[in-house]
């Protein structure tokens, strides 16, 4: 079994709203798919009534800490010194959720411990991949 990494972190809802809506995010790492990352994202923010889950390359977030990355459904950029926007684009429309860089640096670092960068593909089961697709 590969190691996850998970971390709850608190994320700002962008919006038009007089005050920010604060939300608890999962953030998700799994060994076993070493060049992604998740965030789930609640159920009470979903258009529908489930949770949300968006999938991105890992050093998408880890570049967009220090300066704007990104390019199709998902874009993330320093917000200062001390946050990250994301862009989360559907064709339902778009999201921009704000996190503090802190919480984000360290469930960064846990992740690259698992797997550490330039080692991903080390960690492929590139067989099971294959197979998946045959099927």
């Amino acid at each position: 079994m590969s190691p996850v990494v998970e971390q709850s972190v608190k994320a700002r809802l962008i919006s038009d709203a007089p005050h920010p809506r604060i939300v608890s995010v999962m953030l998700r790492y799994d060994g076993a798919d070493p060049l992604a990352m998740r965030m789930v994202f609640p159920a009470e923010v979903s258009l529908d009534d489930g949770e949300v889950v968006w999938a991105f390359a890992r050093d998408l977030a880890r570049n967009g800490l220090r300066e704007p990355a990104g390019d199709g459904d998902v874009h993330v950029w320093p917000c200062g010194r001390a946050q990250t926007v994301f862009e989360f684009r559907a064709p339902e429309g778009v999201a921009l959720v704000q996190f503090d860089n802190a919480p984000l640096r360290r469930f960064l670092k846990s992740a690259y411990s698992v797997v550490p960068a330039g080692q991903e593909a080390d960690h492929l089961d590139v067989e099971q991949h294959v197979g998946s697709l045959i099927i």
